[in-house]
């Protein structure tokens, strides 16, 4: 259990005997410690037959344990002020909080506890299976969570981990078991997978010895690698409708894959999204789609970091009217940016607002904490916050263009419409 430490960040890293991987930042700005446990759990792991799994598990873990009821737990984090939130994402399951430095050791065995010893009640199950088929059916209702979730299954077809939608349908979540749920846990939840970090006024001694005294016995075998099949660039347009003729705005998804998080192009990719459309008021397309034509409501980019090829996503909210014109100007925006690139104005100006926003990013401690769960889960290293500026830096105008050049087409593009909108078959 040797603690290594780095530059910058400096965070004191141990490595349990069992696989735990501890990270520790003291900060004393106020007297509050941020807790994150990240368990390498997300939704690839559900089971083929059962997408939503890991979600409704999400529901479901903070409602008792082998030796706490729900009713225990509710009061212990009430009685300290504390909120508790648990989200999955397509590789994560995370247990996040922050409590009064006085009370960590406590909360942290508290959610020590929750992790690796839920009992799931099922009078608690049905209940938060009630909510979750809450939630699905409101996504269902939602033309945005409806385009993208019909963008993801066209980009990574074929039962891909990737494209399963991650809070599953009503009829498998109400399916689901606690017993089945309970393997689930079992096979996935192991100290190998778990990364703690703590950020905080605790000191690194103090934090690291009560992990080692919530976690040091743990012992479960490693899981089976989940398989991410690679996605090959598409060569041909595809195009989905999702009718919602109840609605007033239609929401169009639009997106290729480009790169993986590892991928030595990935900083490149960044900036790129970044002057498409993130910056000032969303960028180039904002400045096209909202500004000067005036024609849609919300437009922006997102590039998604994963540890495959990531998606690259388009995001537009338009009236009926206007979605033949929009999905038009996105095509000639993609087409213009593989054909141009980007100006060197535009690539400085991202690159120093991307550096410059960084203090902002790392000035609370939850925001440190997940700055060192992604870096960790993605192998970037301690000192990540010290290199990124250079790694930002060393981009050119040329490599930004060449990111483009070899992967944007509209011609390759998928495309999905949901709302109230009657497909002509164009674009």
């Amino acid at each position: 259990m040797t603690p290594l430490v780095n530059a910058g960040l400096a965070p004191a890293r141990t490595v349990f005997k069992n696989g735990v991987v501890f990270l520790a930042k003291e900060t004393h700005t106020m007297p509050a410690v941020t807790i994150n446990l990240g368990m390498r759990a997300g939704s690839i792991c559900d089971p083929a037959d059962a997408p939503g799994a890991m979600f409704l598990l999400s529901r479901v873990i903070d409602r008792g344990t082998a030796g706490r009821s729900a009713d225990d737990i509710a009061e212990e984090l009430d009685s300290r002020g504390i909120g508790l939130t648990i989200r999955v994402t397509r590789h994560g399951f995370a247990l996040v909080c922050t409590c009064l430095a006085e009370d960590f050791e406590p909360v942290l065995a508290l959610l020590g506890d929750m992790l690796m010893f839920p009992s799931l009640p099922e009078p608690e199950l049905a209940t938060r299976k009630g909510e979750a088929v809450t939630a699905i059916r409101q996504d269902a209702d939602n033309p945005a969570v409806r385009a993208v979730e019909g963008l993801m299954a066209l980009l990574y077809p074929s039962g891909h981990p990737y494209g399963r939608r991650t809070k599953g349908s009503v009829e498998i979540v109400e399916g689901l078991t606690r017993q089945r749920l309970m393997t689930l846990h079992r096979e996935r939840f192991a100290p190998s997978e778990l990364l703690a970090v703590v950020v905080g006024d605790v000191e690194v001694s103090r934090a690291r010895d009560a992990a080692a005294r919530v976690f040091g016995a743990w012992h479960t075998a490693a899981p089976a690698p989940i398989p991410l099949p690679r996605v090959a660039p598409a060569r041909r347009r595809q195009r989905r409708v999702v009718p919602m003729m109840n609605k007033a705005q239609a929401d169009i998804a639009y997106g290729f894959t480009t790169v993986a998080r590892a991928d030595p192009a990935y900083h490149a990719w960044w900036l790129m999204n970044h002057v498409f459309g993130q910056y000032s008021m969303n960028g180039r397309l904002g400045d096209r789609l909202r500004e000067r034509q005036g024609m849609a409501y919300h437009v922006s980019s997102s590039l998604e970091a994963h540890v495959i090829e990531a998606p690259l996503i388009v995001h537009a909210g338009v009236g009926p009217e206007n979605v033949d014109r929009a999905i038009a100007s996105i095509d000639e925006e993609i087409a213009r940016l593989a054909e141009d690139g980007i100006t060197s104005k535009e690539l400085n100006d991202s690159r120093q607002y991307l550096i410059y926003s960084m203090p902002r990013t790392l000035e609370t401690n939850v925001g440190i904490a997940n700055f060192l769960q992604n870096a960790e889960f993605f192998g970037l290293g301690l000192d990540y916050d010290r290199r990124l500026p250079d790694l930002l830096g060393a981009v050119r105008v040329e490599d930004v263009h060449a990111a483009a050049r070899g992967a944007l087409n509209p011609a390759h593009a998928a495309v999905v419409i949901a709302g109230p909108y009657e497909d002509k078959g164009i674009g």
